[in-house]
């Protein structure tokens, strides 16, 4: 199938697949996750743009759920599943490895997430911490996982060149039926995906086919993080935007007045034998 016919079917798809989101129902553990007053602040304050309720509700994440994260930088979203998890579930936190593949600032990511696990072992004793990076694949046991989610990750994998290989791994660590969920910055539709996401944003249909590539079913998508405002052709990439303001203070009140980058969900399902 050409990419150009492939870019119709996944629209026909998106469009049938239930694209808004679902109500949240009613979880009062994930709420009290997320209300933990030991978050961090700075975190928390990103509640309003990343929206965590919603978010592990269209994932279908659940207390009782063996859950890996993939590349949980600082921790925005352990502060929530970790907690979540602890007494019925499982969570992997597949961090970069310790060496960092030999990259400093990869390094000092371990060392930070390391520190702070150590530093509450009542929120994070039963944190299972993996290595995940070029070269590294073992997130979790094959076949164990009910749901691997990843946040805004998939354009760093495309441009070390090693998103097939980090999906194929996904689709080893899920149970039968296991879910994958994506978050990312969603590109233009109007201009051709450079595979190497230098401006870390990636068309929601070039993201769609390398799932199906790697064998996942599309199930659906959310708009939970639309950002019509975001224009996508900002001098730093996404990176001009919060929270990082790549260009300090030069115009930061018309990036903050755009907000955190216009971002897609896609779920993805293992198919079952």
């Amino acid at each position: 199938m050409s990419f150009r016919i492939f870019v119709a079917v996944a629209g026909l798809s998106l469009a049938g697949a239930g694209c808004a989101l679902a109500p949240a129902g009613n979880d009062p553990a994930l709420k009290q996750a997320i209300a933990n007053p030991a978050r961090t602040p700075a975190f928390a304050a990103r509640d309003a743009a990343r929206k965590p309720y919603e978010v592990l509700h269209f994932f279908e994440v659940r207390p009782q759920a063996t859950v890996v994260e993939i590349s949980p930088g600082g921790g925005y979203w352990t502060e929530i599943l970790a907690p979540y998890l602890k007494t019925q579930g499982t969570y992997y936190a597949a961090q970069y490895p310790q060496d960092g593949g030999g990259i400093a600032h990869r390094q000092e990511y371990y060392r930070n997430f390391r520190a702070k696990l150590d530093a509450n072992p009542a929120l994070y004793d039963r944190v299972r911490v993996t290595a995940f990076g070029n070269g590294h694949y073992d997130v979790a046991p094959p076949g164990t996982a009910d749901v691997v989610l990843t946040f805004r990750n998939l354009h760093n994998w495309m441009s070390d060149g090693y998103a097939e290989a980090a999906l194929a791994a996904f689709y080893r660590a899920l149970k039968p039926g296991g879910i994958l969920g994506i978050e990312e910055h969603r590109g233009r539709t109007d201009k051709p995906q450079d595979p190497r996401a230098a401006d870390g944003y990636v068309r929601q249909d070039y993201a769609i086919r390398l799932a199906q590539q790697a064998g996942f079913v599309f199930v659906g998508g959310s708009e939970a993080l639309a950002n019509p405002r975001d224009t996508k052709d900002h001098p730093e990439g996404v990176w001009t935007l919060p929270p990082t303001y790549r260009l300090g203070d030069k115009d930061r009140a018309r990036y903050a007045a755009i907000g955190e980058a216009d971002g897609f969900l896609l779920k993805f399902r293992k198919p079952t034998p």
